[in-house]
């Protein structure tokens, strides 16, 4: 049972003697989940337009591949880039960069006119 100025109480005071409370919830479960929580925050996500477009049109990611797309935006990010088009091997992603979010894929092949408008910068994944 806690103790608050020396008197058991059976509960977790919400405000007040913050030691306790650190002691039964555990501080360091809370620090992981905000570690796992924040990793999970800069993964890349995929759009229902761009999942959509990969299903489509057949393209498969491997984890090797996600790596390279997620450094790619780590780069932009890094430039101040906002929509990106990233190049990867024969295929094209148009990233939203600060909100970590593939819009669209187009196998460069397939492409009708391969112009492509509203972004801010290149970058090839290798």
């Amino acid at each position: 049972m806690a103790e608050i100025n020396g008197i058991s109480v059976p509960f977790i005071p919400i405000v007040g003697n913050e030691e306790i409370a650190a002691r039964r919830t555990g501080r360091e479960a809370v620090s992981q989940f905000d570690a796992i929580f924040k990793e999970e925050l800069e993964k890349i996500k995929f759009s229902n337009h761009a999942m959509k477009r990969l299903e489509s049109r057949n393209i498969h990611l491997s984890d090797v591949e996600l790596n390279k797309i997620q450094d790619a935006v780590s780069k932009a990010e890094s430039k101040g880039s906002k929509d990106s088009l990233i190049m990867m091997d024969k295929t094209a992603f148009i990233v939203n960069i600060p909100n970590k979010t593939v819009v669209t894929a187009i196998e460069v092949a397939n492409s009708g006119e391969n112009v492509f408008t509203n972004i801010d910068s290149v970058v090839f994944a290798i």
